[in-house]
Parts: C-alpha cells; sequence; structure tokens
C-alpha cells in the first residue's frame, strides 16, 4: 500500500521475469500512472502477488507508443534469486 509505482505482467512473462529476464512491453499488463523513465518499480503478477523490482525503462507515456519487443522494465531482483543462486549461498 505504501508504494508509488507498480507494474502488473501477464501470466506467461511471470516465469521469464523470475528467470532474471527484463519485462518486454508484449508482456506488460498494467502500469501505474505517471511513472516516469528510470523510476524504481514493484514487479507484480496480474493476481497482485509482488514478484521483484525492478526500474523503468520507459515512462508509462512512451509504455504506450514502443513497439511489443522493447524493454520496458529492467530485472533488478526477484523472488526467484534465491532458487537459482541456492549453492553458492552461505
Amino acid at each position: 500500500p505504501f508504494l508509488q509505482f507498480k507494474v502488473w505482467v501477464k501470466p506467461g512473462s511471470e516465469q521469464s521475469f523470475l528467470y532474471g529476464n527484463h519485462v518486454l512491453k508484449s508482456g506488460l499488463g498494467r502500469i501505474t500512472e505517471n511513472t516516469a523513465q528510470y523510476q524504481g518499480v514493484v514487479v507484480y503478477s496480474m493476481a497482485d502477488v509482488p514478484l521483484g523490482f525492478g526500474v523503468a525503462a520507459k515512462s508509462t507515456q512512451e509504455c504506450r507508443k514502443v513497439d511489443p519487443l522493447a524493454i520496458v522494465v529492467f530485472h533488478q531482483a526477484d523472488v526467484g534469486e534465491y532458487v537459482r543462486n541456492e549453492d553458492t549461498l552461505t
């Protein structure tokens, strides 16, 4: 409830994000209005489950015009990080 900028990803893009990939326009479900470029965002599934966080590569207005394969959120961290790096953690 205290987060100002949020991004929701489509079900088909959740796994891609959890494997450490950026969010593409084609996988974008919704984005908070007035999100500025390079603003920190929390990434949610469409069921409002937090998946991780990232940085907006495009503003809300740019997201409306950009082509489907453009990156809209740069991946920073996600809940799958622990599973991927489990053997290297001490």
